[in-house]
């Protein structure tokens, strides 16, 4: 559902402030972009949404009506993992892979309204904010889904042996934040999701995004075909890029992500070279467009409160960032879908719990797909 944008007298005072702040805020938000490839998407809302926010308030007004928001909270009540006061925060990303509107085209299939977690991602922020975990987690990840109730109030009985995704297209976020906290044990502290046809006008809106492919990538499904070799990415390629599964590697999600932790880095190389911060125009292009394509927790549903939490984001570089896969083996019965490996993964989510960094043991001999190396930035 939309935010609620209900503006106090006192809301449109950024404009006057912000051009103070706004010097050295628009290169350092820079560096709160450069996280991922959905994961990039939605923190690049939220900082863009910092710069463009501070000009005439009819610019703040429309930008801040861009927003939608879900109340996470309110769908799950109090049976949920305690909140950890240690300074840290806990974040769900999500890329939604919704079979209607502008997304159909994209996503292909029938216009039914259906919708997928395509791109699932776990962000930790160590406390002072210097750092960052990002831990993916692969779509096809067989689990136990637990019951759980969407924000419109409908309840979805427990499921065993599920794919990871079927939470998000059961109840939508709520039940995708839920079946997170019933893996891990740790709570969620908020949730961005960014949805396709988003992702690849922000990419566009950038100028693209340059990368060097060490083999062909062709995949009809998610409508890539790229040669070895240089390449600037459009929009729809980079779409293409981080979806597929069959053009590279081993066909697995696995493979998929490793081109999403790819992609990052060469996002990462694209955003510091780009005069989007000296060209206002640019600018305004940039934060409209992230404003319609994320969905927020109704905490963050607000201009302000993004302001407020890429505040907090903007001291972590791209270096200071590591990047893995949730520890999984592929499934003896299905080589098509992966398992938790529940040892590791216990290191990782007690790691995090604890605000401290995931050991190397976490991720040593799970599986990892075949698609290492084949993209890298230009």
């Amino acid at each position: 559902m939309s935010a609620e944008s209900t503006p106090e007298p006192g809301i449109p005072e950024p404009a006057p402030t912000g051009p103070r702040r706004r010097g050295k805020g628009r290169r350092r938000k820079a560096s709160s972009k450069r996280h991922k490839a959905l994961l990039v998407t939605a923190w690049a809302a939220a900082g863009v949404v910092v710069l463009g926010g501070t000009g005439a308030g009819y610019l703040y007004f429309k930008l801040n009506g861009n927003l939608k928001s879900v109340d996470i909270n309110g769908a799950l009540g109090t049976h949920r993992p305690a909140k950890v006061d240690n300074g840290s925060e806990n974040i769900l990303v999500l890329g939604s892979d919704t079979r209607s509107g502008a997304n159909k085209k994209l996503g292909g299939g029938a216009d039914d309204g259906s919708a997928r977690s395509d791109t699932a991602m776990i962000v930790h922020v160590y406390k002072g904010h210097k750092k960052a975990a990002v831990v993916s987690v692969p779509r096809d990840t067989l689990i136990d889904r637990p019951a759980c109730t969407d924000t419109k109030g409908t309840t979805y009985p427990a499921a065993s042996g599920v794919m990871f995704n079927s939470a998000y297209s059961t109840g939508g976020a709520a039940c995708a934040v839920k079946t997170v906290e019933s893996l891990t044990g740790i709570r969620m502290d908020h949730y961005l999701e960014v949805d396709f046809a988003g992702f690849q006008k922000l990419i566009d809106d950038l100028g693209g995004v340059q990368v060097t492919t060490t083999k062909n990538i062709d995949d009809p499904q998610s409508h890539l075909d790229l040669k070895a070799g240089a390449h600037t990415l459009t929009g729809k390629q980079a779409l293409g890029l981080v979806r597929t599964r069959h053009g590279v590697g081993d066909g697995s999600d696995l493979g998929r992500i490793q081109l999403q932790q790819a992609f990052i880095k060469a996002l990462i190389n694209q955003v510091k070279h780009v005069g989007v911060f000296s060209n206002p125009k640019k600018l305004y292009d940039l934060a409209d467009t992230a404003t319609k394509a994320v969905t927020t927790d109704s905490d963050l549903g607000s201009v302000n409160s993004l302001m407020d939490f890429a505040g907090g984001l903007k001291g972590i570089g791209s270096s200071h960032m590591k990047m893995i896969t949730m520890p999984v083996q592929y499934d003896p019965a299905n080589p098509n879908r992966v398992i938790m490996a529940p040892a590791q993964a216990r290191l990782v989510w007690t790691a995090l719990k604890h605000d401290k960094p995931i050991p190397k043991a976490a991720t040593a001999g799970t599986a990892t797909g075949e698609a290492k190396g084949v993209v890298s930035a230009s």
